[in-house]
């Protein structure tokens, strides 16, 4: 085995190692943290020097992608005058591995004169950090990933999930929805995925349509016209009962005349989706089932159609 591809798999076991103990430690520490958070009133206010830093830098742009206020603040830039951007009604959620970061010191000494809670990740049960806080989740100490030097490796991994853990627990609380995570992601895929099917489907002035009764011949025009490679086959109600693609068109050539119904050889009891729809979830209709296009549909009657390019040009992936 390639030196590379060894140290590679140590690592990712080592630090599955960590993050399983770290699951495993959960309990009624983490609920508090989750309370004290949830419970802010103003922002999250999520600080840590070096690595630790950049891992609450994280967790502050995760919280506040999920519904929470959340900014990052540099502990040593608070010493200099970034104490202003924290308010009374604000908590802060401070991480240092040992607990001991002589950066944090201003800072917790700030929230204490001002009454402001402070939640408390590290590994360092006995540490300043740890009994500063109202609030604590004490990481379970793991073998780190890179031994030689004891860089952070596992324990920012621990880190990061443990933010993730509290995001999700904080979102599922409020029942943030998808509908307000699109509100927070207008842009690019993933807001692009959370976008709903009325958003993007053809509506029903473009719909290509024909009765169940009709002859082959009317619903083959329909089909030309329509551009969609598919037709939708409705019962005299309305309702949406079939549809009649061009692969259809295909098996049944030679088997049938212009004279044929078209409900001989539709598709009976299509995919369809509802107006309401998360876009991403419509294009994974589309991917598993092979499909080109769906009908939009609303009490069984067809009010749109979304096609499979409709999704990609809009870069829902």
């Amino acid at each position: 085995m390639s030196a590379h591809l060894e140290a590679g798999r140590e690592v990712l076991s080592l630090e599955i190692a960590g993050l399983e103990a770290l699951r495993d430690s959960l309990g009624d520490d983490f609920v508090r943290v989750v309370e004290l958070l949830s419970a802010v009133r103003g922002k999250i206010v999520a600080t840590g020097m070096g690595k630790s830093g950049h891992v609450a830098r994280k967790i502050a742009a995760t919280l506040a992608s999920t519904g929470a206020s959340a900014i990052f603040v540099h502990p040593a830039e608070a010493s200099h005058g970034d104490l202003g951007m924290i308010s009374r009604d604000d908590g802060v959620l401070a991480l240092s591995k040992s607990g001991e970061t002589e950066e944090l010191s201003d800072l917790l000494e700030y929230a204490r004169r001002f009454g402001v809670p402070v939640a408390a990740i590290t590994f360092g049960a006995g540490s300043t950090l740890a009994k500063a806080a109202d609030a604590r989740i004490i990481l379970p100490d793991r073998e780190e990933a890179c031994d030689e030097t004891r860089a952070p490796t596992t324990s920012t991994t621990m880190m990061m999930a443990i933010g993730d853990a509290i995001a999700v627990a904080m979102l599922r609380d409020k029942n943030f929805t998808a509908k307000d995570f699109h509100g927070f992601h207008p842009r690019g895929n993933l807001g692009a995925a959370l976008r709903r099917v009325k958003d993007l489907m053809h509506g029903s002035e473009n719909l290509p349509i024909c009765i169940e009764s009709a002859p082959l011949e009317d619903a083959v025009r329909t089909l030309d016209k329509g551009g969609f490679g598919c037709v939708g086959i409705v019962s005299s109600e309305g309702a949406l009962v079939g549809i009649l693609t061009d692969g259809d068109l295909r098996r049944a050539f030679g088997k049938v005349d212009e004279g044929t119904s078209v409900a001989k050889i539709m598709t009976r009891a299509p995919k369809t989706v509802s107006p309401d729809t998360l876009a991403g979830e419509a294009l994974g209709i589309l991917s598993r089932g092979k499909i080109t296009a769906l009908f939009v549909t609303d009490e069984a009657k067809p009010v749109g159609l979304i096609h499979v390019h409709d999704c990609l040009s809009t870069g829902v992936l």
